[in-house]
């Protein structure tokens, strides 16, 4: 984060909460949210302060809503509903020992199956 967010979130920013990764989110102070109808529109400013690294897939579905004024509630634990089929959330593991590297990959040892019988190398002539 360079000096200018934090000068703006000390001066301008309200918290309004962190999620499971250590990530606070902000809201701009004394702005509303988008009003519909007669009179000037306007939305409060929101943004994330990432934990470590600066990473845009470390934050979760709920939070990325809310930040881009999709849901007007903070998300909170209880606010969230989980459906079984639901898995946590996890941030992209691409470069690190986590990621996934399927078989045969270079990455995983560069082993796979012999390739079967309906397959004919080429060979140039």
């Amino acid at each position: 984060m360079t000096i200018g967010t934090r000068l703006f979130t000390w001066l301008r920013g309200e918290q309004v909460g962190t999620d499971q990764f250590g990530n606070r989110y902000y809201r701009e102070k004394g702005k509303t949210t988008f009003q519909r109808g007669g009179g000037r529109q306007s939305r409060e400013k929101r943004w994330v302060l990432y934990y470590g690294t600066p990473e845009a897939s470390k934050v979760p579905a709920m939070w990325h809503a809310w930040l881009h004024h999709t849901i007007d509630t903070v998300p909170t634990g209880a606010a969230t509903p989980l459906y079984p089929w639901q898995k946590e959330h996890q941030p992209n593991l691409t470069g690190t020992p986590l990621a996934y590297h399927p078989q045969g990959s270079v990455l995983r040892g560069g082993r796979r199956a012999r390739s079967s019988g309906d397959y004919e190398a080429w060979r140039p002539e």
